[in-house]
């Protein structure tokens, strides 16, 4: 047998492979989202996943960590591929509106692009809760540039305030924003058109809470 057909046959099984552990990923995100990711087991997973094998989740992932890393990363890298695109667009900007939308929208737009039923929002309001989850994610996001220069640019058209409040506020905006999608998760309608009605009304009412969230005057200290 040569070296491409080698190649040729190694493809059939990679792809098999990759199908696999999306389905995994896939029950774990409706399990976790449904039933919280410290009451669901790796069997059930594994389970739920239509595979006989119950120690399927071990085989691909490793630990119940590392599959909620999979599931994270996921997400994560096309909300920082909007990011990107909000970056061109607003780059230069000083007006704080445009940073919060740079802010909010790669998340709401993603859960646009999910459809419906969509359980990423549920799912991620759990690892900003549980701190053990949220050190969990951090080095998934730890990569993420486009957030840190999305924060940074809104930094400097709010200069009046101090390091130790943007930090609060940048805390306050990202738990709002995940929670209120979780919320509005659980209610979409079954139709995708209506759904990404849903997002659009819940990116814009989240774009005018939160810049008048970090345009509040600070108290002196």
């Amino acid at each position: 047998m040569g070296v491409t057909e080698r190649a040729g046959s190694r493809r059939p099984r990679q792809e098999q492979v990759e199908g696999t552990r999306l389905r995994i990923i896939l029950a774990a995100e409706r399990l976790f989202a449904e039933h919280g990711v410290f009451s669901v087991s790796n069997r059930q997973v594994s389970e739920a996943a239509g595979q006989g094998n119950n120690a399927a989740v071990n085989y691909h992932f490793g630990t119940k960590a590392d599959l909620v890393r999979a599931i994270i990363r996921r997400h994560a890298e096309p909300m920082e591929a909007i990011r990107a695109r909000l970056l061109a667009r607003y780059r230069g900007s000083t007006e704080p509106r445009d940073w919060v939308t740079c802010t909010v929208r790669p998340y709401t737009d993603h859960l646009t692009s999910l459809g419906t039923p969509s359980r990423y929002a549920r799912f991620a309001a759990q690892v900003i809760t549980e701190p053990g989850l949220r050190e969990l994610a951090a080095p998934e996001f730890a990569g993420a540039s486009g957030l840190r220069a999305i924060t940074a640019a809104l930094h400097v058209c709010l200069p009046g305030l101090r390091p130790a409040v943007w930090t609060e506020r940048d805390d306050m905006a990202h738990t709002l924003i995940v929670h209120l999608c979780a919320r509005r998760e659980r209610l979409l309608p079954d139709d995708a058109a209506g759904a990404a009605r849903v997002w659009a009304r819940t990116a814009t009412g989240l774009i005018d809470a939160i810049e008048g969230l970090y345009r509040a005057p600070m108290s002196p200290q």
